[in-house]
């Protein structure tokens, strides 16, 4: 849901989008970065902007890095997407499971719809719930 900025003005704080777009806000233009892999590297986060409107760069990178060594049979997209909810309800003033008890269609006014894909660069296979948050 986007607002004009003079409605979001007159919202309470906690439930302002942090964004406010100009039409069109879907684009049909993609957003591309290059990263030349490294030795080093572990794996590829591909994700729509909702991601980032809770997480860094660098902490998308320690979560997924840190849950691998934890529960490295585990799905690292869906751990992500836990975290942004946590922390979508914590800046709404409520817990995780008061926002997930909300209607999806009426939880947009909290969060973006989130898609979110961790692509093994080491050749683990990571098998996801199938849920939904």
């Amino acid at each position: 849901m986007f607002v004009q900025p003079k409605f979001n003005d007159a919202l309470l704080e906690m439930f302002r989008n942090v964004y406010i777009g100009h039409a069109p806000y879907i684009s049909c233009t993609p957003s591309l970065r290059h990263h030349r892999f490294c030795p080093g590297d572990q794996f590829l986060v591909l994700s729509s902007d909702g991601l980032y409107q809770y997480l860094s760069n660098e902490e998308v990178v320690s979560l997924v890095e840190n849950f691998m060594e934890k529960f490295p049979d585990g799905d690292p997209a869906q751990h992500l997407i836990a975290e942004l909810l946590f922390r979508a309800a914590k800046k709404a003033g409520m817990d995780f499971h008061e926002l997930l008890d909300i209607p999806q269609g009426d939880r947009r006014k909290y969060h973006d719809d989130v898609t979110v894909m961790v692509i093994s660069l080491e050749a683990r296979i990571w098998k996801s719930s199938g849920k939904y948050l």
